[in-house]
């Protein structure tokens, strides 16, 4: 399946993107608690796609691609890097990135996100397919000056964690195999981007094994797994489009902030 959240006259709903993209089959319920069809199909062309989880607590792994940590001339590292984003960094399909007024810095990171759908615990990586419920395409956009004024004392949260820097979709795809998925990030067309979930450093079961291991996943939480080489500015102006394979095309435009 490919699940999405979205608007009808300001009613907002789950539904089933059919193939050929062009109609959604509406379900009732969320598909955390479950979901059943109600017999009615809406046009996408007369819903707003909004983000495919409402208000979730957001993991990021850092220096997740080997590609990545050499680019920013690190070592890899011993432990997984993990930092959080608030949910109100969240926005859908179409929804802006907002440049900050005083940004000098800010960068894309297009990445494969994972959604857990029920609560998870000790999990082993064999079992870790168990509590996905699916995964969408996300961009981890950063504000690099703040993000490394911050990291020098060890903490990361307003680099990561502005309004907007989380943006989530279009789907959540079902029943993918995480472990070889081609990964495609397009600044104004243009791929800054391309890679597998392959050359992760920590699969997705992996992941998931660990930080179960210190806290409990509930269902609707996201997890961002890091972005591969390759990340670079964005400008007002500029659209951002991450393409993963099974998934589909999260795509936002970047506009200024207006204080």
């Amino acid at each position: 399946m490919r699940i999405v959240r979205y608007a009808v006259g300001g009613v907002r709903h789950y539904g089933e993107l059919e193939s050929g993209d062009a109609r959604i089959v509406r379900f009732q319920g969320d598909p955390f608690t479950g979901l059943s069809p109600t017999g009615h199909v809406d046009e996408v062309g007369d819903v707003v796609l909004l983000p495919p989880v409402e208000k979730p607590r957001i993991f990021g792994f850092a220096y997740n691609y080997a590609s990545h940590v050499d680019e920013t001339d690190r070592e890899i590292p011993d432990v997984p890097v993990c930092f959080m984003k608030p949910s109100t960094a969240v926005v859908g399909p179409g929804d802006p990135i907002v440049y900050p007024a005083d940004g000098e810095i800010v960068h894309f990171e297009g990445e494969l996100v994972v959604v857990i759908g029920k609560e998870a615990r000790h999990v082993k990586p064999s079992e870790a397919h168990e509590y996905i419920l699916g995964y969408t395409c996300g961009n981890d956009v950063s504000d690099r000056v703040v993000q490394r004024r911050e990291s020098a004392f060890g903490t990361l949260l307003i680099g990561k964690g502005q309004d907007t820097f989380a943006p989530l979709g279009p789907v959540i795809a079902t029943g993918l195999d995480s472990s070889d998925l081609s990964l495609t990030t397009r600044v104004n067309g243009t791929v800054v981007q391309a890679a597998s979930t392959a050359d992760l450093l920590l699969p997705v079961p992996g992941i998931i094994a660990y930080l179960s291991r210190y806290l409990t996943l509930l269902p609707g939480d996201v997890i961002m797994t890091g972005t591969p080489s390759g990340v670079g500015p964005i400008r007002p102006g500029d659209e951002v489009e991450v393409e993963i394979e099974g998934i589909g095309v999260l795509r936002n435009p970047v506009v200024a902030e207006n204080r």
